[in-house]
């Protein structure tokens, strides 16, 4: 946080589930997984968010397992804002743990420093509906919390695990490293897809992602921000924990490809959208292939 406010940083956005940890949760009983839960905003982490948002001026976006009035448990990312409003998103498309619960809505809203932030965790992402819905609730920025990449996809040409000697001799090998991780395990995995979540709805999009050993995989990294192009416009290529920072110029909004497709939209044409096929799983089924 003291170097993101040296940098006069005004938004940052940590990864998905960064405060509780996340692939060893899926081992956890019941009681052990809950007990990392905690509610929002009136957990000790939100709280504390709270703090440093206010002292440094900061929107503040991390991830964490809320407890929810009901007893649920969701997989959430907060965001705290200097002038002590805050938001919350539930994941929507969940897999992490047998008790956790789905979230059921979108999550779009205005921060105090001029812009609109929308927020989709990790597979969230992966729905092209998803996108479009946060956009179309006006979202100029979409905040995408990941820990991704080295995962074993059932796809034969998905992500595949990363090689842990390659990690390993890191310092001796960079390189060798870099290209693993940047290769189709990883970067090259995001760059399918990930670009035009952004291009297509005419968003910045600020990936975030965990890097190194979690649990038995190992994360790639390679956080980044995009513009509304779908253009990378500042990256990491570090092998450790790293921040990247951009400017992003709201005057491309407006003539961007997408925000310009979006105004040629049909809706009435889309109702096929909102019928059950009878093919939908739910979202562990599909991640491992049951």
């Amino acid at each position: 946080m003291t170097e993101a406010a040296r940098a006069r940083v005004e938004l940052i956005a940590f990864p998905e589930m960064c405060l509780t940890g996340y692939w060893h949760v899926r081992k956890l009983s019941r009681a052990a997984f809950e007990a990392l839960a905690e509610p929002v905003p009136d957990g000790p982490s939100t709280r504390d968010l709270l703090d440093l948002s206010r002292e440094h001026g900061m929107t503040i976006g991390a991830g964490l397992l809320e407890r929810a009035a009901d007893g649920g448990v969701y997989n959430a990312y907060v965001v705290a804002m200097p002038d002590g409003a805050w938001a919350v998103h539930r994941k929507l498309h969940v897999f992490e743990h047998p008790n956790i619960c789905a979230g059921s809505r979108y999550t779009v809203f205005d921060t105090p420093h001029g812009c609109r932030v929308g927020v989709l965790i990790c597979y969230d992402n992966n729905i092209v509906e998803n996108a479009r819905a946060t956009a179309l609730l006006g979202a100029e920025i979409l905040l995408a919390p990941h820990q991704t990449g080295g995962c074993n996809s059932v796809s034969p040409r998905g992500m595949k695990p990363i090689d842990p000697a390659l990690w390993a001799r890191r310092h001796e090998d960079p390189a060798a490293c870099e290209a693993e991780l940047r290769g189709p395990k990883g970067r090259a995995w995001l760059m399918r897809w990930l670009p035009s979540r952004a291009h297509d709805n005419g968003m910045f999009l600020l990936f975030s992602n965990g890097i190194g050993p979690d649990d038995d995989e190992i994360r790639t990294g390679n956080a980044m921000v995009l513009d509304p192009y779908g253009d990378v416009i500042a990256e990491s290529r570090a092998l450790g924990d790293d921040m990247v920072v951009a400017d992003l110029d709201a005057s491309v909004l407006p003539t961007s490809s997408g925000r310009r497709w979006l105004r040629a939209r049909r809706p009435e044409l889309y109702e096929s959208l909102t019928r059950p096929t009878g093919q939908e799983q739910e979202t562990w089924r599909v991640r491992f292939g049951g």
